[in-house]
């Protein structure tokens, strides 16, 4: 049984993350701003098989109350074991560029948020010596885009920050993994049209526990992502500009 820690619980691919953490018997710890459907989600879990499920309602955006978080969950976990961040939002690219403080609420919590929450876990993962910390970023991040450089800019830089986390954490015998899925039927995603590339956040969910199991560093999921962005990546400027991607 290990412990886990699953922030933005409420999210469809941490939901079916946490279907898989329970079934094998861990013990879990859900944080997610709306609390009527985190009780709901926990006691699901419980059904399910989870050894333990303890929840905490919190706007994570408000960063003056991560350290809170950390006191909450030391409280009922001696360490914790897991530590999945999975909470963000997919802005309207065209809405940002009219409104600066749509751009900025939309950084605040796609990277803000995130970076805030693991210098602070960072430091317990540092201390306790063990542990793996998953974080899911977003394949946008790996080149800007016109269509979502907004969300893409602020995942391209949490990735960024999840590899010097993973160069210090090496040492520590703490994993770090970039979780970094394509297109997702989600929630979030339920107005775009769906074709073959996407996936399924069952789907994603499994790949996630391989990679902590396994302790993977950026995980493309499904793996055909990571050809489609080494060939993105690639592309000369001089021809990516004038896409319309």
């Amino acid at each position: 049984m290990k412990n886990v820690l699953i922030i933005g619980a409420n999210s469809a691919i941490a939901e079916a993350c946490g279907r898989l953490f329970a079934e094998r018997g861990d013990a879990l710890f859900l944080v997610s701003r709306n609390s009527q459907r985190l009780e709901s989600l926990a006691s699901d879990l419980k059904v399910r098989g989870a050894a333990a499920t303890h929840t905490l309602a919190l706007d994570l955006a408000d960063l003056t109350r991560h350290q809170e978080l950390i006191d909450s969950v030391k409280a009922v976990f001696p360490q914790t074991d897991v530590l999945l961040i999975a909470h963000g939002i997919l802005p309207n690219q065209d809405e940002c560029q009219a409104s600066t403080e749509k751009m900025l609420d939309s950084m605040a919590v796609n990277f803000l948020s995130p970076v805030s929450l693991l210098n602070l876990w960072a430091n317990e993962f540092e201390a306790q010596k063990q542990g793996a910390i998953a974080v899911i970023s977003s394949v946008a991040g790996d080149r800007g885009r016109q269509s979502n450089y907004i969300y893409g800019a602020a995942k391209g830089g949490l990735s960024t920050f999840l590899e010097g986390l993973r160069n210090r954490m090496f040492k520590h015998g703490v994993s770090v993994i970039s979780i970094k899925p394509g297109f997702v039927d989600t929630p979030m995603t339920a107005e775009f049209q769906k074709g073959a590339l996407w996936a399924k956040p069952e789907q994603i969910a499994k790949g996630i526990l391989q990679a902590i199991e396994k302790g993977g560093d950026n995980v493309y999921l499904p793996s055909f992502w990571k050809l489609i962005m080494l060939i993105i990546i690639h592309v000369p400027e001089k021809i990516f500009k004038k896409l319309s991607l």
